[in-house]
């Protein structure tokens, strides 16, 4: 609807409809070849872009002159061969990059008021996007580049939240998985994942492929089902071993992508009430598939699309965990400048999860609110407030967890004055008198965000309040015995989800810490330590084991030659004692054979010979 203004005449009326009737004539002629690049928006008076371009003299009547002026400064660019798409972009970018820069306490305050009408763990589709995070950062042409002619010209695909398909992906087809809603509890939907006969026999191929130790049958095995999951989990890990990236992001997307597209339609990413559970293997893939995608989105520097990703993994399960995501979501928090959201989470969750008993929480929140005190947008007064709480806390911290201090400070390569250097409570005993289980979490949180101390702010905020707890320490104040006592009493063992965590993390500090029981079994990346109350659905067939009473010849010829067996024609039929002989003569005779291909393929390579024989004799 086009409004028409109180200084505009009645006799202006036919001339613009016919001015308007040309313009969509010659818009229709040129549509084919300049697709996009005339675009008419209505502003607030429900003025149109082409008629500003012809009407320049009806500027000053309107009230929004501003945008006036961007709108006639891009209509010129128009003229000029450039997309509007772009300029819009860069504008975009340009208010979102004002925003997060100032990322004050003002800003926040607001978005908090709003967001705490949505659930703490309320997942934003456009957050799960890494390239809107990189175009906030870098722009949008820097980003895109000249992918999006391509991308106007490219088959129709279904679209999907979790990751953007590729060219170079093979096509994809159905998989065999599907996704069953299982029950409604509590206004809580819990779904699980299915596999399908012919899913089973690709698994079944798998887990052979795994036994075989040879990644060339994984690969294999790949060519034929591109979107088998766990296949696309365990190459990715191999992949990452040789350092190789891009392939091994490209694998996990990839997996992802497989995931989504067995969706239930019921399901939801965003209402954070949609749960699996880790019990059932089926639903183990998508857990892990998308904590290595948020890792390699951490390490591409996107901790805002990571910690999305981080915050719809716990939705999941949040009341389990069962990869342990708590131990993580406050780095992201922090690393993606979202103080308000971690300092919430700590307020809403304090009361029945005992998140402060957790160092890297204890640690991370009075952090958060450091810098929500270091910003200039709020009153004196609410700063004050939040330099006080971050103090408060953080000597909380120190009191509870006195063996982090030490080696924080040797992580940021700072140096302690004498009388914390000399001061038992934060000395060697610390760190050796701690359970195993609070050594393995004082090392993950240590070797994890150490960087986010390293500003010197930081530093001078933390020896202000290491002086003060050994003052308190001095003073025999109460509450230091009483967190010595909680230390012994607690962190006696730690839960299994904390060792899968530990595992996935790879961080060396706190891998050299996990005890034999875990490091002494196989790790696979597909299923890092099941759980021991696994719900199964469906079992592997039983495989036909090798007798184990084989002589020792029978199995050093197996090393060398897996498909040889001695006794592979033993008969079932009752008559074993009769044909035993013919067997033995038979068996004879195989590893005859198998002797002499083994050593007709050994070739014997001469040694160099020396063309001059009355030489010096010296090596060269």
């Amino acid at each position: 609807f086009v409004q028409i203004t109180a200084e505009e005449s009645e006799d202006e009326l036919p001339a613009r409809e016919e001015r308007a009737d040309a313009r969509l004539s010659e818009r229709g002629a040129t549509e084919g070849s300049n697709k996009g690049a005339v675009i008419e928006e209505t502003d607030g008076n429900g003025q149109r872009d082409g008629e500003e371009a012809e009407q320049p003299d009806q500027t000053p009547m309107l009230s929004n002159k501003p945008r006036k002026k961007k709108k006639k400064r891009k209509t010129k660019k128009t003229s000029a061969g450039e997309t509007l798409e772009d300029n819009d972009l860069e504008d975009i970018d340009s208010l979102l990059e004002k925003i997060e820069d100032t990322s004050g306490l003002s800003q926040q305050t607001q978005s908090g008021i709003i967001a705490d009408s949505r659930p703490l763990l309320y997942v934003e589709h456009r957050n799960l996007n890494p390239e809107n995070e990189l175009k906030r950062y870098f722009g949008a042409r820097a980003v895109l580049g000249d992918q999006r002619p391509r991308q106007r010209q490219r088959q129709y695909v279904r679209s999907t939240w979790l990751t953007a398909p590729k060219n170079t992906w093979p096509r994809y087809s159905k998989t065999g998985i599907a996704m069953q809603l299982v029950d409604t509890r509590k206004g809580v939907q819990h779904f699980t994942f299915e596999h399908h006969r012919e899913y089973q026999q690709v698994q079944f191929k798998f887990l052979d492929a795994v036994e075989s130790m040879d990644p060339n049958n994984i690969v294999l095995l790949l060519q034929m089902n591109p979107y088998h999951v766990d296949s696309l989990l365990q190459l990715s890990d191999m992949c990452r071993m040789q350092e190789d990236q891009e392939m091994a992001r490209d694998l996990i997307e990839r997996a992802l992508y497989s995931l989504e597209r067995a969706f239930h339609p019921v399901f939801s990413l965003t209402s954070g009430t949609c749960r699996l559970d880790y019990r059932r293997p089926e639903n183990r893939a998508f857990f892990l598939a998308l904590f290595k995608h948020l890792m390699f989105l951490e390490k591409r520097g996107c901790p805002r699309t990571a910690l999305e990703f981080c915050k719809l993994i716990l939705s999941l399960d949040p009341e389990n965990d069962p990869l342990c995501v708590l131990l993580l979501i406050d780095f992201l928090s922090l690393r993606a400048r979202e103080y308000t959201f971690l300092t919430r989470m700590f307020q809403e969750w304090e009361s029945h999860r005992n998140l402060s008993q957790l160092p890297n929480f204890a640690f991370s929140v009075p952090l958060a609110y450091f810098f929500l005190s270091q910003q200039e947008e709020r009153s004196e007064l609410e700063l004050s407030q939040a330099r006080e709480r971050a103090a408060r806390l953080l000597q909380l911290a120190l009191i509870m967890f006195p063996s982090v201090l030490m080696p924080l400070l040797d992580h940021c390569s700072v140096q302690p004055d004498a009388r914390v250097a000399s001061h038992s409570f934060f000395g060697l005993n610390a760190q050796i008198s701690q359970p195993p289980a609070l050594n393995q979490l004082t090392s993950l949180y240590v070797g994890r965000t150490h960087s986010l101390w390293k500003d010197p702010a930081v530093m001078v905020w933390l020896e202000t309040n290491v002086h003060e707890v050994l003052c308190m320490v001095d003073a025999r104040d109460p509450l230091v015995e009483e967190s010595e006592h909680k230390r012994k009493m607690r962190y006696q063992s730690a839960p299994r989800n904390i060792y899968r965590h530990v595992v996935l993390s790879e961080m060396k500090e706190a891998t050299a810490a996990l005890p034999l029981e875990v490091t002494s079994q196989p790790v696979m990346g597909f299923d890092p330590l099941p759980p021991l109350d696994s719900i199964v659905s469906y079992t592997r067939p039983e495989r036909t084991n090798h007798p184990s009473n084989e002589s020792t010849l029978s199995l050093f010829f197996r090393s060398l030659l897996p498909n040889f067996n001695l006794q592979a024609d033993i008969r079932h039929d009752g008559d074993e004692e009769a044909g035993a002989g013919q067997d033995l003569n038979q068996g004879v005779n195989r590893l005859m054979a198998a002797m002499r291909d083994m050593l007709a393929n050994i070739q014997f390579q001469e040694p160099p010979r020396d063309d001059n024989p009355e030489g010096d004799g010296d090596w060269d």
